[in-house]
C-alpha cells in the first residue's frame, strides 16, 4: 500500500486530474442519471478548495501589500484594471463575431419552462459591497471582494507599523508579517494534501455531470458549444500570445508552467477554487509574490474574459432563435454591457447565467433562452474558468514584466 500511494504522489498532476476526468466522462455515460451517486465526492473537492481559498487570499494579498511600497501598489492595481478591460472586451468581440460567422441557435426553439429573471446588481451596490459591515462576516459568508479589501486594509497598516519611527511599532508590524509568512506556509501545505484528493473528486464531478446531461441532450447546442470553445481558442492566440510576446515573454516556457492552473480551472469550473493552484503556477511562471499575490485572487473575481466570449456567443444564440437582426448599436450595447456584467456579478452564485440574463433583458431578447443555455452550462463553464485563470495569469505576467522593465 505504502509503495502504491508513493506511486500516486509521484505522478504528475495534470497526468492524475487528466485520467480522473476521462474516466468520470466513462463512468457517466455508462452509468447515465444513476452517476449522480457520485456527486457527494465531487461536492467533497470543491469545499476543500473553497475551505482554503479565503485564508490564503488574505495571507497572500497581506504579503503582497508589504512586499511592495503603496505607491507601487497603485501603479500595479491601475495596470491590472487596464488589462482586463482590454482582454474582457476583446473576448466579447470575438465571442460576437465568430458567433455571428456561425450562427447557433437557428431552428430551435424556446424551453417551455419559466426561467425567473434574477436581479441584477447596480454598479453602486458592487462597489458598497466591497466594504463589509462586518468584517467576520465577510469571511463567513465567503464575500472576496470584501476579504480582499480587508486584505488591503490590514496590509497597508502592517506596511506603516514596519516603516513607523517608534521602535515598538515597528517591532509589531514585522511580528504581524512574519504570523502572516507563517499562516501562508500552513495554508499551502493543507493545500498540498487538498490536490492528492483533486483527481477523486474531478472523477465524480464529471462522473455526475455527464451521467445526467448525457451526449444525446447536446446535440442541438454543438454549435454554441463549438463557437465558445473556438472563440477562447482564439482569444488565446490572438490576444494573449500576442500580449505575451509584446512583452517578450517566452510563450511555450510560460504555459508549460501553468498548464496545471488552467487544466484545474477546466476540471473544476471554479476561478476561486482553482486560485490556489493558480498561486503556485505563478511561482513555477517566474511571476514576483507582489505582482501574483495582489492581482491573481483580484482576477479571480473581477477578471472573466471566459465569461464574456459566452455572453457574446449566447446573445447571437438568442437572437437566432426568435429570429431577431440584432443592429450595430445593439452590438455594441452587448459588448459595453457585457464587459461590465462580466466583472459585476463575479461574486454572484451561477454568475454566467445571471449575466446571461442580464445581457438579454438589456438587448431586448427573452431571458427564457437561458433554460436552452443551461443544458450545456456545464461544458461552457468548463472551457470558460479554463480562460479566465489563464487570463489572470497572462496579465500578472505582463503587469510584472512592466515593473521589471521600470527597473
Amino acid at each position: 500500500m505504502k509503495a502504491l500511494w508513493s506511486f500516486y504522489r509521484n505522478q504528475s498532476f495534470i497526468i492524475k486530474i487528466s485520467v480522473g476526468f476521462l474516466l468520470g466522462v466513462v463512468a457517466g455515460l455508462l452509468l447515465g442519471p444513476s452517476a449522480e451517486v457520485l456527486s457527494p465526492l465531487g461536492d467533497l473537492l470543491l469545499r476543500l478548495l473553497n475551505m482554503i481559498v479565503l485564508p490564503i487570499i488574505f495571507l497572500t494579498v497581506i504579503l503582497a501589500v508589504n512586499q511592495a511600497n503603496p505607491q507601487k501598489m497603485g501603479r500595479i492595481g491601475g495596470k491590472v484594471v487596464l488589462y482586463y478591460l482590454v482582454t474582457t472586451s476583446a473576448a466579447i468581440l470575438i465571442g460576437l463575431s465568430l458567433a455571428l460567422l456561425v450562427n447557433p441557435g437557428l431552428g430551435l426553439e424556446l424551453p417551455e419552462t419559466e426561467v425567473e429573471q434574477p436581479e441584477a446588481p447596480s454598479v453602486i451596490d458592487t462597489l458598497l459591497k466591497i466594504v463589509p459591515e462586518n468584517g467576520l462576516a465577510a469571511f463567513v459568508n465567503g464575500d472576496i471582494l470584501s476579504v480582499l479589501f480587508l486584505a488591503l486594509v490590514v496590509g497597508l497598516t502592517v506596511t506603516s507599523m514596519r516603516h513607523a519611527g517608534e521602535e515598538r511599532h515597528r517591532n509589531g508590524g514585522e511580528s504581524l508579517r512574519n504570523l502572516a509568512q507563517a499562516g501562508n506556509e500552513v495554508a499551502f501545505r493543507i493545500l498540498d494534501g487538498i490536490l492528492q484528493y483533486a483527481p477523486i473528486g474531478i472523477f465524480a464531478i464529471s462522473a455526475s455531470t455527464f451521467g445526467s446531461q448525457g451526449l444525446d441532450s447536446l446535440a442541438s447546442l454543438v454549435k454554441l458549444v463549438g463557437v465558445v470553445y473556438a472563440s477562447v481558442g482564439v482569444q488565446w492566440i490572438l490576444v494573449y500570445l500576442l500580449i505575451l510576446s509584446l512583452f517578450k515573454i517566452p510563450v511555450l516556457p510560460f504555459f508549460k508552467n501553468i498548464r496545471e492552473a488552467s487544466t484545474t480551472a477546466f476540471f473544476t469550473s471554479s476561478s476561486l477554487g482553482t486560485l490556489p493552484v493558480t498561486l503556485k503556477s505563478s511561482k513555477k511562471a517566474g511571476i514576483r509574490d507582489e505582482v501574483a499575490h495582489f492581482s491573481l485572487p483580484l482576477g479571480a473575481t473581477a477578471n472573466m474574459d471566459g465569461a464574456a466570449i459566452r455572453l457574446g456567443a449566447s446573445v447571437v444564440f438568442a437572437a437566432n432563435i426568435v429570429g431577431v437582426d440584432l443592429s450595430l448599436s445593439a452590438l455594441l450595447g452587448v459588448v459595453l454591457t457585457g464587459t461590465l456584467v462580466s466583472v459585476g456579478t463575479a461574486g454572484v452564485p451561477a454568475a454566467g447565467l445571471v449575466a446571461l440574463s442580464i445581457v438579454l433583458n438589456q438587448a431586448g431578447l427573452p431571458i427564457e433562452i437561458v433554460g436552452l443555455v443551461a443544458g450545456v452550462d456545464a461544458l461552457l463553464g468548463m472551457v470558460a474558468t479554463s480562460c479566465n485563470v489563464t487570463g489572470d495569469l497572462v496579465g500578472a505576467a505582463v503587469v510584472d514584466q512592466s515593473e521589471r522593465n521600470r527597473t
